[in-house]
């Protein structure tokens, strides 16, 4: 096989994809993806020796593993050239650490830290000889992977939370030392087991780190009605997840006539108070992600991509020219924005001048979309919530978060909400939301039957509110609440979550819209036999499941 990848959820046949990704990816980018882990799981390995012998002043080092994690998430990065400037820097960095520590180590160096390559000859030959499958033993390659994605995740939230200024050093030695524990080869699957866990614990702690970070910054999401519509004004699309990003570009459009509009899982930037300043933010166009081609057709001004979620365009698009990345994102033949320096904003000023060069959006809806339900304001709301629950007015809660996808078998989630019983509210966060934020499901005595709490990583809203019920109920176990979860994955940092949730101690989650190619058959047995894990089924047989 030129390549071997199954880390997302439209993986080929539910398989793998072994040709090219259906992601868009080609054979060598998969490949360059596979030789940056290998190369950070080497560089971590010698950080772990500096730390041992006491050289702990490695925050640069570390910066870089998250960046280097985040880059090979999915839809994150298509740019081959990029993959390889990040693998040679790995390479220099963990040249340099065995240079000052090779006389000091003992035991024996794994290969991963012990390899070099001067040339991309060598760093392509390399590349074919340490993908996924190089691992034989189905079952360690499995849980391997499982806590591998699942650190994706926490790198990607820590880089974002990084971005603000808040870090967390237990969290980057963490990251630096699981890394270097993938490279084992003499754990027991019950260790591998733990690793896991111990994934889902830090991912708690990330997500919390980065809340705090996001609230702290920009204030606590609070409900806000959020145009679809447009003005007409040139502007500027900003897809992605990194808020610092958008504050950056808001800061440097004020006045210039260019307009800021969110695309996907930017949406609830419009929630945080601080946002809300800005007079040419205007609002959210389009859907979900994998709806860009449509949506950045119509758009006509220059779309900025801060992360994941990229399609690579089709030849023939009328937008391939206004497409710019920046940060872990990138697509060959972008333009790439620089990250900042010293701490100061990112330059902008080449897609304002683009920008201005272009006509208004086009139209394609009209109205409002009504979120900013994270955890402050649902918790404000706790005696309103709690009196209709107590009154039967509310049966249950449905935690509906996660992602999106392109596969027909998603419009399972869109029937779902549909189907749902007039006494149901639906908790939702992340991009799966656009199966359904747009129809009107009406509320129960004033609270919305949708509550969305803001992006993928704001599911730690849905696990605060689900523990603070908890409390307020009296309950010592969060799994006797009204609450069920039907979940939808896509990527990495889904499984980020979704660990971070089992590790909460929440069972009978329901995943779907199939189970992750990358677990085992006896792994996952262990999953269903520990936190009842299932899969989904039809609408009909699933809402007697979870509802009655």
């Amino acid at each position: 096989m030129s390549m071997f990848c199954f880390q997302c959820q439209e993986a080929a046949k539910g398989i793998g994809c072994s040709i090219a990704g259906v992601c868009g990816k080609k054979d060598d980018v998969a490949q360059m993806q596979d030789l940056l882990m290998y190369s950070s799981k080497g560089m971590a390995w010698w950080m772990n020796e500096a730390e041992k012998q006491g050289i702990s002043n490695q925050a640069n080092y570390h910066a870089m593993l998250l960046t280097n994690l985040f880059t090979t998430i999915t839809n994150a990065n298509f740019d081959k050239e990029a993959l390889l400037s990040r693998v040679s820097e790995t390479l220099e960095i963990q040249r340099k650490l065995k240079n000052q520590l090779k006389e000091k180590v003992t035991g024996v160096i794994p290969e991963a830290a012990n390899w070099d390559a001067t040339s991309i000859e060598e760093m392509e030959r390399r590349a074919l000889a340490i993908g996924i499958m190089s691992e034989t033993n189905e079952d360690i390659r499995s849980l391997r992977e499982l806590a591998t994605y699942g650190l994706k995740g926490v790198a990607a939230y820590a880089e974002h939370a990084m971005n603000l200024g808040y870090t967390d050093s237990e969290l980057d030695k963490f990251v630096a030392s699981t890394l270097a524990e993938l490279l084992r080869d003499d754990l027991s699957v019950d260790q591998w087991v733990a690793l896991v866990m111990k994934t889902g614990e830090f991912a708690v702690r990330t997500m919390a780190l980065l809340d705090k970070a996001n609230t702290e910054s920009y204030g606590n999401p609070e409900i806000s009605k959020v145009n679809i519509g447009v003005r007409n004004n040139p502007a500027i699309l900003i897809s992605g997840h990194d808020l610092r990003d958008l504050e950056d570009l808001l800061e440097q459009t004020q006045g210039t006539g260019v307009d800021v509009y969110t695309h996907s899982e930017m949406l609830p930037a419009h929630y945080y108070p601080k946002f809300k300043q800005y007079s040419n933010f205007v609002g959210n166009y389009g859907s979900s992600w994998w709806k860009q081609t449509e949506d950045f057709t119509t758009f006509n001004g220059p779309i900025l991509f801060t992360t994941n979620c990229i399609v690579p365009p089709h030849s023939n698009a009328n937008y391939t020219d206004r497409i710019y990345t920046t940060g872990a994102a990138g697509l060959s033949g972008a333009i790439h924005i620089s990250d900042r320096v010293n701490g100061g904003r990112k330059d902008f000023s080449v897609i304002i001048e683009h920008a201005k060069r272009c006509a208004a959006p086009t139209e394609i809806e009209t109205g409002e979309i009504i979120g900013g339900f994270a955890h402050a304001q649902v918790l404000a709301l706790a005696d309103k919530v709690v009196e209709a629950v107590k009154s039967g007015a509310i049966r249950k809660f449905v935690v509906m978060a996660g992602c999106d996808g392109r596969m027909k078998s998603r419009e399972y989630y869109t029937e779902f909400a549909k189907k749902l019983p007039t006494d149901t509210v639906i908790l939702t966060a992340g991009c799966a939301k656009y199966r359904y934020n747009k129809i009107a499901l009406g509320d129960i005595g004033g609270i919305p039957r949708v509550l969305d709490a803001g992006q993928c990583n704001d599911s730690y809203s849905l696990a605060i509110i689900a523990m603070k019920l908890k409390d307020v109920f009296g309950l010592d176990d969060i799994n006797k609440l009204p609450i069920v979860y039907n979940i939808a994955w896509y990527e990495q940092k889904a499984v980020t979550v979704l660990l971070a949730l089992l590790s909460l101690g929440v069972k009978n989650i329901h995943l779907g819209p199939t189970l992750p190619a990358f677990l085992s058959p006896n792994v996952a047995k262990v999953l269903v036999d520990n936190f009842g894990i299932a899969g989904i089924s039809t609408v009909d047989e699933d809402m007697k499941i979870m509802i009655g």
